[in-house]
């Protein structure tokens, strides 16, 4: 019985890192898209930004409402719907020619759709599945492989748009999805089929006695500024290394580096949490930022100097989320972790929309990025200190009846 048990969470881990390389893969990658559909529709930067804002929010606001449904009923069909509205998103979007349409599309079908199969629905899953000492390895892996899809789709797309036009590939987008819909048989089990205990009563008496905590709430502080950095990075990074003068295929490559270094940082992420305070990691990644934008600022704009602006930024790109994981089951246990951590990737989502949408503003006014890039440092910074603060146990919290 154990060793079968061994063979399913190998399965899981692998499956929802399937499932994450997928959706996080086509949508880190929509910064693409930003200058096709302005050519094709005549939307300006600022109107498209703010849909891809608006899918930051709904991202985030879906994972919470995602974690609690798969808390209840097993994360498999919450995973199978997820994929099936991204799917329809992204068949519908070419033919939004409106911000109205675009929003609909880009900004509440397609984002709600990959926030049902994200972080807080497959790493709650594995959380519930594993031994305590080795949930943070494989959140770690998990994360690596939505960092991995970053680094193949970021490719494919940047080839499919050039060769075919932005449309056919979000089509194909579409079709991947279509083959992914197995990975959710995998992922298929009751909520409690584990016999994982529950918490301090029901859901809604977890998430109160959470939003009382002061670490929990310092977290989302530090977590709101990681989905800023990340937002207005995956959404304007084309747009800056096109005003450097540089060609697309430096962005898409760009993007790309991010993604393999992720898999790294993601990986190193999921190791050092299971040994050392996580609350220090997240710490040293957070300042990491500030320091690499401070230096990139600083430094000739060649295609050389993105590559490696990308390569360090990647390595803690999305490596955040491991360690923030492992804060939340360390204060709460495991049993409604996908709902307490989708609050915490709402927070992050919230930075997202800001730093998305703000990117767009700040571009049309004054013509560059470089306001972004001091207030996005500013807030790295900040988020090394308010994690400092975090009282983390030592060991993960366990459930009791």
């Amino acid at each position: 019985m154990t060793e079968q048990k061994k063979t399913n969470w190998e399965w899981i881990v692998l499956a929802a890192a399937g499932a994450l390389m997928i959706t996080m893969g086509s949508r880190q990658s929509m910064g693409l898209f930003l200058a096709p559909i302005g050519i094709s529709t005549g939307l300006g930067i600022a109107s498209i930004s703010f849909a891809m804002a608006i899918a930051q929010f709904t991202w985030g606001a879906v994972q919470p409402i995602a974690g609690a449904a798969a808390d209840r009923y097993g994360p498999g069909r919450v995973i199978l719907t997820g994929l099936l509205v991204l799917c329809l998103g992204n068949i519908l979007t070419p033919f939004a020619t409106t911000s109205t349409g675009l929003i609909l599309t880009i900004g509440v079908l397609s984002a709600a759709g990959a926030g049902s199969a994200s972080f807080s629905v497959l790493v709650g899953a594995a959380g519930r599945l594993l031994p305590p000492e080795k949930r943070s390895f494989a959140a770690g892996v998990i994360n690596a492989g939505g960092s991995f899809g970053q680094f193949v789709f970021a490719r494919i797309l940047q080839n499919l748009i050039a060769l075919f036009g932005w449309m056919s590939a979000m089509w194909f987008m579409a079709a991947v999805m279509i083959a992914a819909l197995p990975l959710a048989r995998v992922l298929r089990r009751p909520a409690d089929s584990t016999g994982a205990a529950k918490v301090g009563g029901n859901l809604g008496d977890a998430v109160k006695g959470a939003l009382k905590n002061p670490s929990y709430l310092l977290l989302h502080a530090g977590f709101f500024t990681c989905g800023f950095h990340i937002a207005f990075l995956v959404t304007h990074l084309p747009g800056e290394i096109a005003l450097c003068g540089l060609s697309p295929g430096v962005a898409s490559w760009s993007l790309a580096i991010i993604g393999l270094a992720n898999v790294m940082g993601s990986l190193a992420a999921g190791w050092g949490s299971g040994r050392y305070l996580s609350k220090n990691i997240l710490t040293g990644m957070y300042a990491s930022r500030a320091v690499l934008i401070l230096i990139y600022l600083a430094a000739p704009k060649t295609a050389l100097t993105f590559y490696l602006f990308a390569a360090g930024l990647g390595v803690t790109w999305l490596a955040t989320v491991p360690p923030t994981a492992t804060v939340v089951g360390k204060l709460f246990g495991q049993r409604y972790l996908s709902t307490l951590f989708g609050l915490t990737l709402l927070s992050h989502q919230i930075g997202g929309f800001f730093g998305a949408w703000l990117g767009g503003l700040a571009v049309t006014r004054f013509g560059n990025y470089d306001w972004m890039w001091y207030a996005d440092a500013t807030l790295a910074a900040a988020a090394a200190l308010i994690n400092l603060p975090i009282r983390e146990p030592r060991l993960a919290r366990e459930a009791t009846a």
